[in-house]
């Protein structure tokens, strides 16, 4: 099989091509796992993590990619979920333990024995992948193989954020950062909040624009003031600049979830801008998002499939793969981007 291959940490800035395009064997579903014929891929921010080492693959060389949409066209023994020809997704959870305190509990994404998917494990960068049953999902009719791919991980850690915001509806929500999963966020949140106002924090004036034409009552800079204090917010930028932004911003009693695998360091210092009346004062609270459990998947999928959720997508060959990764890096967003594999 053709896999875009990534076989080292390096920096963004000094390589342009981190991703090789090589011939590799194909893979063999093992006990339980499906053979899956990739057709789409999403393009993640956490890709740029695990190529720049912030949240480095154990080994290599690896394939990067958890935003799978394929068909199954092989079965491993005992494999009886899925049939050959089924449609199916793979996101970013690929194995849990499934006997600890967090597995039993419903917190699966908090498990130790947590591997990703394109991180810990091949991905979606390439023409085949295999899964264990238990973590792939039937993708609804209503999606196309692009629109779906993003779903598997913008759509459904947005959708995990938007859970832990605690919002209800008429209260007001900040969004800062208006990538591939705020987009999302902002089309959830119009659909089972219609009450609630929500507001954009965005670097540039297209992507201000665009929150604007999805229903963003407000869209600003992100040191921008806007006319009202939000009740929560959720950062999906890899920056820590909008974190204090956004503290300012909060309602006193207000929660700012932090909707990334990892911080970047450029811009750290702006940290110590933190003045504790401003910004954390009046029971302010800050929580993170880890991973995604599979019932956020699985839920999310047949949500935006109810309502309908239609993420806007940029299309790429998977040998563009280079070009969509320095894109993303570099903001030129609008929406979420796609490999398109078969």
């Amino acid at each position: 099989m053709k896999a875009m291959v990534l076989n080292q940490i390096s920096s963004l800035k000094e390589n342009k091509h981190p991703l090789q395009w090589v011939d590799m064997p194909d893979p063999i579903p093992g006990m339980g796992e499906v053979l899956i014929k990739v057709s789409a891929c999403g393009v993640c921010h956490t890709e740029l993590d695990e190529i720049e080492g912030r949240t480095p693959p154990p080994h290599f060389p690896i394939i990067l990619g958890h935003q799978i949409v394929g068909s199954v066209i092989g079965l491993g023994n005992h494999a009886r979920r899925f049939e050959i020809g089924d449609r199916v997704g793979v996101a970013w959870i690929h194995h849990v333990c499934g006997k600890c305190s967090f597995c039993n509990t419903g917190n699966e994404n908090l498990c130790e024995a947590f591997k990703a998917t394109g991180r810990d494990a091949h991905g979606g960068y390439a023409e085949l992948t295999t899964v264990s049953e238990d973590f792939a999902y039937v993708i609804p009719d209503a999606l196309s193989d692009s629109q779906a791919a993003p779903l598997l991980c913008a759509g459904a850690i947005g959708y995990r954020s938007m859970h832990l915001t605690g919002m209800k509806d008429g209260q007001s929500l900040g969004l800062t950062g208006f990538g591939a999963s705020a987009h999302l966020v902002l089309k959830m949140v119009t659909h089972k909040y219609p009450h609630s106002k929500v507001f954009v924090f965005a670097r540039s004036e297209a992507e201000r624009e665009f929150a604007r034409n999805l229903g963003a009552v407000w869209a600003g800079d992100t040191q921008a003031r806007p006319p009202e204090k939000m009740d929560c917010i959720i950062d999906t930028t890899p920056a820590w600049k909008p974190v204090v932004e956004a503290l300012y911003n909060l309602k006193g009693g207000g929660r700012l979830v932090i909707n990334a695998i990892r911080k970047e360091d450029f811009d750290k210092a702006y940290l110590q801008n933190l003045d504790y009346p401003s910004h954390l004062w009046q029971e302010k609270e800050i929580k993170s998002v880890a991973n995604v459990a599979r019932r956020d998947v699985g839920e999310f999928l047949q949500l935006a499939a109810e309502i309908p959720i239609m993420p806007e997508v940029q299309e790429f060959k998977l040998k563009e793969a280079n070009r969509a990764l320095i894109e993303l890096r570099e903001s030129a967003i609008r929406g979420a981007k796609i490999l398109k594999i078969a």
